[in-house]
């Protein structure tokens, strides 16, 4: 790994304070155009809040943080489930896009797929999102399925199911 460059477990409360500063930025630049400021905001609350976060790593979620020269630059989350490592979350600053970090990551998550003996990444991709769905082809993942699921107070995720295999 590069000196420059470094990914972390997320594990103490300073960390996830961290990742929801990160969610926060990420979340808001990126998707309230593509699901609206009112569902950023909800989702933001329900899946990337401290108490949500700290939810999940009991659950067997498992979040890491990519540090760029000692900062926090990114962060992913995963389960690992019977078939496969399932991918819910993969994110980078927009000012450090570009600089190979989102590679990194996918690199670092497939290792721990294999480590634990699993074949397959799984994810969701917002139908919308394009930038990620290009970004996910190119890195060897195929649309399985669009799926529609009801997160609550009215709102959905509109996503296609995106897999990879080898």
């Amino acid at each position: 790994m590069d000196r420059d460059k470094e990914i972390i477990a997320v594990t103490e409360p300073v960390e996830i304070a961290q990742v929801v500063e990160l969610a926060d930025d990420i979340w808001r630049e990126h998707y309230t155009s593509i699901i609206g400021e009112d569902q950023v905001n909800y989702m933001l609350h329900k899946f990337q809040s401290a108490d949500a976060i700290k939810t999940q790593i009991g659950e067997g979620a498992r979040y890491y943080m990519l540090l760029h020269n000692n900062d926090p630059a990114g962060y992913c989350s995963f389960y690992l489930k019977e078939s496969e490592l399932f991918l819910s979350k993969i994110y980078v600053r927009k000012n450090l896009r570009g600089k190979g970090l989102g590679g990194m990551m996918m690199r670092f998550i497939q290792d721990e797929a294999k480590r634990n003996g699993l074949h397959q990444i799984g994810l969701t991709v917002n139908k919308n999102n394009a930038r990620s769905i290009a970004a996910y082809i190119k890195l060897g993942f195929k649309k399985i399925k669009p799926l529609v699921m009801d997160i609550g107070n009215g709102f959905v995720m509109d996503d296609f199911l995106m897999k990879k295999s080898w």
